[in-house]
């Protein structure tokens, strides 16, 4: 005579650990649960999921889970709607390697009659399910991170050279907000680099021309047009405003300004510069890794750092750079992968090397080191002129 089904679930509580829905909502409030899969149809999880949980159906656990959680020691708690798939799912896990994996009781069923929060995935258009086709495909990507990246905000300071081809791209990409700042005007000499004006745009905003061209290109992105003169007056309630801020300029004065009020606001800084045929990348992590100061505590005479007007610079180099800033981006807003962190990438496009260099925090570092002497921001023109000495911002108006 066969076993039943009840045999088997049996035998399956007997080989896997079962944890209840409260042990699994306090591991969230403290931020120390294991990885949290959701292993239930797509109809299923359209009437909600726990929060931060990953979506791989039933029938593709097995083919996806090694791209979504390579690393076998890593704790798992699957979920389903009852808590008798994702036992199953845990032996067959187990079977794989698995070590570490668990099976919430009661699943969803019982989370939501405890009346704990749970999200509701977005619902996407009929046209948004092709334009994004793509990173549906994508394990790191699928609906929930499509999702996060259209509820997602990043500001870009300058809509030049490195401003154009990240703004392109992550508007391509489907970030749904992107603020602009750049109180400059297209010109003729930009349109050697600057993909995103063109030549009938002479004399407009390059935020509104940015716009118009981000607009055509994908209209799920809404464009924050900011005409101003980004300094310390201004930045910090700016910066509050979005997730990831991208820093594009190429002036001294701007750059501290871009690296110490990220760090204030808490906001990761994706930064890169560009110098003929070399190009530099690099993101600062709020108090994690090493920030612009902890490279450069001083800033160099005028004389040694030319900007692409004074040096010029070949065109292509900042596509180059703005899609390596463009992806840095998107693994942070995603979640996913090894960033620029701790790491400054150098590229030589005339000898077409890619070169990594460590960099460490400067413990001394007077914005992010232990003993900080500078908490707010200061006069960073001034600054610039003379190092030796920090005055306070002078405060004038508020961002628009």
């Amino acid at each position: 005579m066969g076993i039943t089904s009840r045999d088997l679930i049996n035998r399956a509580r007997l080989a896997i650990p079962e944890v209840t829905v409260q042990e699994v909502r306090r591991r969230q409030e403290h931020h120390d649960g294991p990885v949290l899969i959701d292993i239930r149809e797509k109809d299923e999880v359209e009437q909600g999921l726990l929060p931060g949980a990953l979506h791989i159906p039933r029938g593709f656990l097995e083919l996806q889970i090694e791209d979504r959680v390579p690393d076998r020691a890593t704790p798992i708690t699957l979920y389903c709607a009852g808590g008798t798939r994702s036992l199953f799912g845990a032996q067959t896990l187990r079977e794989m390697g698995y070590t570490r994996v668990e099976s919430m009781a009661g699943g969803f069923g019982a989370w939501k009659d405890q009346g704990l929060p749970f999200v509701l995935p977005r619902t996407f258009t009929a046209e948004q399910r092709e334009r994004y086709s793509r990173h549906f495909l994508v394990p790191e990507v699928g609906e929930l991170g499509q999702a996060k990246l259209l509820d997602s905000k990043v500001l870009l300071i300058g809509a030049g050279g490195l401003g154009a081809p990240v703004a392109y791209y992550l508007g391509a990409a489907g970030v749904g907000t992107l603020g602009l700042v750049d109180f400059d005007r297209v010109d003729r000499s930009n349109l050697q680099r600057q993909i995103i004006h063109s030549e009938d745009r002479l004399g407009m905003l390059k935020t509104e021309s940015a716009a118009l061209t981000l607009k055509a290109l994908n209209p799920d992105v809404t464009v924050n047009q900011h005409n101003i003169h980004l300094d310390a007056s201004n930045a910090v309630e700016l910066f509050g405003r979005y997730d990831v801020i991208v820093n594009g300029c190429d002036n001294f004065p701007t750059r501290y300004l871009a690296n110490d009020v990220a760090l204030f606001t808490g906001k990761p800084l994706v930064d890169g510069g560009i110098f003929r045929f070399e190009g530099q990348a690099t993101t600062v992590v709020p108090f994690e890794s090493p920030c612009y100061r902890c490279r450069y505590p001083m800033p160099p005479p005028p004389e040694e750092a030319p900007s692409c007007a004074e040096a010029g610079v070949l065109g292509v180099l900042p596509g180059l750079v703005g899609l390596v800033q463009a992806t840095e981006v998107l693994k942070l807003l995603l979640g996913v992968g090894d960033i620029l962190s701790g790491r400054l990438l150098h590229i030589d496009a005339l000898a077409m090397e890619f070169r990594e260099f460590r960099v460490r925090r400067d413990p001394a570092c007077p914005v992010c080191g232990e003993n900080r002497t500078i908490t707010a921001p200061i006069d960073y023109e001034g600054f610039c002129l003379n190092p030796n000495l920090v005055q306070p911002a002078p405060r004038t108006a508020t961002a628009s």
